[in-house]
């Protein structure tokens, strides 16, 4: 199907929300200062992935959108990789810029010289394998990207650490990208299996996310108003706090804010989330115990 406007309106949809995919992500991280739950290991495969993808994009000729789309997606990756080291490995500034930057200019330099002998493969030679390579090795690294969080779904039996603003983003410009090439003057099945497998992948995160956040979160709202009308009914004080699973958990007199879970959307109160923050603040509130007991003791 041959629509070259329609191609390149989608494209540039699809470019569009790839380039701001990872920002509410990063803005995200920024605020709470941490980056909790978030995969360091599935923003360095996205990052390498755009290095084959933009490969892929610029020797098969596409429009400009979707040969852009796989740079932004690096470069916002890497940011996203570093902001993990910064706040969870209390990395300083320099020490990031001097690690990340290395591995931006690495990564360039690996798909120019990959540009130049593919194209040179393509019309010369008339090789296609290589290009179907690069194809299959950028769906292998978003997909792998996308399965790390699956691993972290599994153990910890909630969607943590990643923005479904972000999600939802991602996903949509895999729809308008899987329209654009699908415009193109020829129908590309490997652009297909590029775009198509992630965003597979991360409807199962929103089917995840929906049973292990969302659910949670409506029958701790639902249960919270159920005992609020009990205590106000007896004319008591409810002692305990209900946890995002319903139950009563006891001890915690301190409420915890949304934006201080660790869960993926800072909407959504994760049980898994709260165990998180109260053993952070435990060991921070110990470290500040054996502070004031050497100071005291001095």
């Amino acid at each position: 199907m041959d629509v070259p406007i329609a191609a390149n309106v989608l494209g540039t949809l699809g470019a569009v929300c790839w380039s701001i995919q990872l920002i509410p992500q990063i803005v995200v991280n920024w605020r709470r200062h941490h980056a909790i739950g978030l995969q360091p290991t599935m923003m360095m495969l996205w990052a390498w992935a755009g290095v084959p993808l933009g490969v892929y994009n610029i020797v098969e000729e596409y429009n400009i959108a979707l040969r852009i789309q796989p740079q932004l997606l690096t470069f916002l990756s890497l940011v996203t990789w570093i902001q993990c080291y910064y706040y969870e490995k209390n990395w300083t500034l320099p020490r990031s810029l001097l690690t990340v930057t290395p591995i931006a200019l690495l990564m360039s330099a690996v798909q120019t010289a990959l540009i130049l002998a593919l194209r040179i493969a393509k019309h010369d030679r008339g090789l296609q394998w290589p290009l179907t390579l690069m194809a299959v090795l950028s769906a292998t690294l978003l997909a792998a990207g996308v399965g790390r969080h699956y691993y972290d779904i599994y153990v910890h039996r909630t969607v943590r650490g990643i923005s479904f603003l972000f999600v939802g983003i991602d996903a949509l410009g895999d729809v308008f990208s899987l329209a654009a090439v699908v415009f193109q003057r020829r129908l590309d099945v490997l652009g297909l299996v590029i775009y198509g497998t992630e965003l597979v992948l991360w409807i199962g995160v929103f089917a995840c996310g929906g049973y292990y956040n969302f659910v949670p979160w409506v029958r701790g709202r639902l249960g919270g108003k159920k005992v609020k009308s009990a205590g106000e009914g007896g004319g008591g004080s409810i002692g305990c706090r209900r946890s995002g699973d319903g139950e009563d958990v006891g001890g915690m007199g301190n409420t915890i804010a949304l934006h201080d879970l660790p869960s993926s959307t800072s909407v959504f109160r994760t049980p898994a989330g709260e165990v998180d923050v109260m053993r952070q603040r435990t060991r921070g509130s110990g470290r500040s115990r054996s502070q004031d007991g050497m100071a005291s003791s001095a």
